[in-house]
């Protein structure tokens, strides 16, 4: 287990060594969008009777951030690893693949759930946010952190250059994001957005993960786990066989470049 304890380490200690980028900074803007809504929403919305709607936005908010930042972290970390090389030399060591695959997915989960509780630690200063179900809380951040770490890595492996990577999260995680269940609930829109929004699984992470907070949601947390369960389970299916089509390949593309190469040079 050395091996696999020195990879986490090593993607753990990626992170952390940026950490005014990687954790302080996605704190500092999520508090801003909390901040900057309730001055200006606080009187005119309210989500649900009796709840603050500066409350309201709270656990969405802490979700949002934990997701978008499960994906950066495994997203940036195989990219930046395809685009130096060092993917290579990780796949020729002796660790089983399994090995590799948990190193990357427990430090994205760190690097989510680090982010998510200080958000909601820091915004315990300012509001009173109740807790209901801490299991409903854990259980929806940890299933819905681990969909957006899967995802990350099936967008790093298919993005073959950085701007493809900021594509796919600029224009499918953030959008999921932002019209899910954080800033309103979905009964309030026209019905046509209504039934959109069912398609989402975003709603139901940050439906579920809400639930937890205020004893009520939109859809039953029942409903919403089972959804988010499945939806798990096709992503990450699908990012092991990714992952074995396309990363296995490259030693075998690697020694095959240095044979070409030392045969040149004998020539």
């Amino acid at each position: 287990m050395a091996g696999f304890y020195t990879l986490l380490y090593k993607e753990l200690l990626r992170f952390w060594k940026v950490g005014l980028q990687s954790v302080f900074a996605p704190m500092l803007a999520t508090l801003l969008y909390l901040l900057i809504f309730s001055h200006v929403l606080e009187e005119h919305v309210q989500a649900y009777p009796d709840l603050a709607y500066t409350v309201f936005l709270i656990p969405g908010l802490v979700m949002m951030a934990v997701l978008q930042n499960a994906f950066a972290n495994s997203a940036s970390s195989l990219i930046q690893s395809k685009g130096s090389g060092s993917i290579v030399f990780v796949l020729l060591s002796l660790l089983f693949y399994m090995d590799i695959f948990l190193a990357y997915v427990l430090a994205s989960v760190v690097r989510g759930l680090l982010v998510g509780m200080g958000v909601y630690l820091a915004a315990l200063i300012f509001f009173e946010v109740p807790l209901r179900s801490l299991f409903w809380v854990f259980l929806f951040a940890l299933i819905g952190n681990g969909l957006l770490r899967e995802l990350g890595i099936i967008a790093a492996i298919w993005a073959e250059k950085f701007d493809q990577l900021a594509a796919f999260q600029n224009f499918v995680i953030l959008p999921l994001a932002f019209l899910s269940d954080v800033f309103y609930t979905i009964h309030s829109l026209p019905p046509f957005w209504e039934n959109l929004s069912h398609f989402n699984p975003f709603f139901y992470v940050i439906d579920g993960f809400c639930y937890g907070f205020f004893g009520v949601s939109d859809i039953s947390p029942y409903v919403s786990l089972a959804i988010v369960v499945a939806c798990f389970l096709v992503v990450s299916w699908m990012a092991l066989y990714m992952a074995q089509d396309r990363l296995q390949a490259s030693p075998i593309k690697f020694l095959l470049f240095v044979n070409r190469y030392k045969e040149n040079e004998i020539r």
